[in-house]
């Protein structure tokens, strides 16, 4: 499928999904869906809802905004507690309004909207702080002995913000992730419903285009926008996440040059596109697969 292929299915009223790696091109695929048919573009992006991070996160610019409607970016601020509930929340409200383009990396909130997401119980304080004392001294694989089979089997265990959420459910409610997931309600949207496009994108292409973009985000003034967060930084956040934050941060603490700080966010940032191909490749398998090279071609 291309781009004029996408553009023709979608119509002007189907709604679009677009999943696809960090730095791959999704949003100018949603900007050519909507200038061209019409529809407000939605982020699915989990750390683009964050107020406090425009150019590390690569959120639209004013330029970006002037020609299509977005929503849900920058609307949460950076002190915040957000999760996938608070954006389905959040963009439920939307779905029945303009065509929306719902465009992200983040694969979770796609799951959540065509799938269904199970009302869990809110994690109480004291367990949260008990989960974060045992990362910070064994490190959240620590976690994992006390997990179910089936949810260690479906969780990424490489990503120590799943291992922590899944932890923190078991020991808050005594069951599983899995079994709250396997109880879960109607989705939102059906995928059915939708065109779900999901862009692939090579780790040969993607990696250079990587750290083109990160040299163009410290152009841009990304080390100042760290520095400004500096001040009241809280690793625990989930604003915190952002790819580059951690390691400009390390650099304006003197712990590392500049140079040290650039090569270790872009190497970040390769491991989260890697991570994000498995997730895609695992549960995007009834998607539409179109080549990120074709939408860079148009932009």
């Amino acid at each position: 499928m291309d781009v004029n292929s996408i553009i023709a299915q979608a119509g002007r009223d189907r709604p679009v999904l677009i999943a696809g790696p960090t730095a791959s091109g999704k949003s100018a695929l949603a900007l050519a869906i909507a200038e061209t048919a019409g529809g407000v573009i939605i982020n699915a992006d989990a750390l683009q809802v964050f107020a406090n991070w425009q150019v590390l996160t690569a959120r639209p610019d004013a330029a970006d905004l002037a020609r299509a409607p977005h929503a849900l970016y920058g609307h949460v601020p950076g002190d915040a507690a957000y999760s996938t509930g608070h954006w389905l929340r959040d963009v439920t409200g939307l779905l029945h309004g303009s065509r929306p383009i719902i465009v992200g990396g983040t694969g979770l909130n796609f799951a959540a909207l065509t799938e269904g997401l199970a009302e869990i119980p809110p994690t109480p304080a004291d367990v949260r702080q008990t989960a974060d004392a045992i990362i910070a001294q064994h490190g959240a694989s620590a976690l994992l002995a006390d997990l179910d089979p089936a949810t260690l089997a479906r969780i990424d265990t490489a990503n120590p913000a799943r291992i922590q959420r899944a932890w923190e459910v078991w020991r808050t409610t005594g069951t599983g992730l899995a079994t709250w997931q396997d109880s879960t309600p109607p989705p939102h949207l059906a995928l059915a419903a939708t065109l779900p496009v999901v862009l692939d994108a090579p780790p040969e292409w993607l990696s250079p285009r990587i750290g083109r973009r990160f040299d163009q985000m410290l152009a841009q003034g990304a080390l100042d926008e760290v520095r400004a967060n500096a001040a009241d930084w809280d690793a625990r956040r989930p604003s915190s996440r952002a790819i580059g934050a951690p390691e400009l941060l390390a650099h304006l603490r003197g712990e590392m040059t500049l140079d040290q700080a650039r090569d270790a966010a872009i190497i970040a940032t390769r491991q989260y596109a890697k991570r994000q191909r498995t997730w895609f490749r695992k549960r995007m398998k009834d998607w539409h697969q179109i080549a990120a090279t074709e939408i860079a071609k148009r932009s």
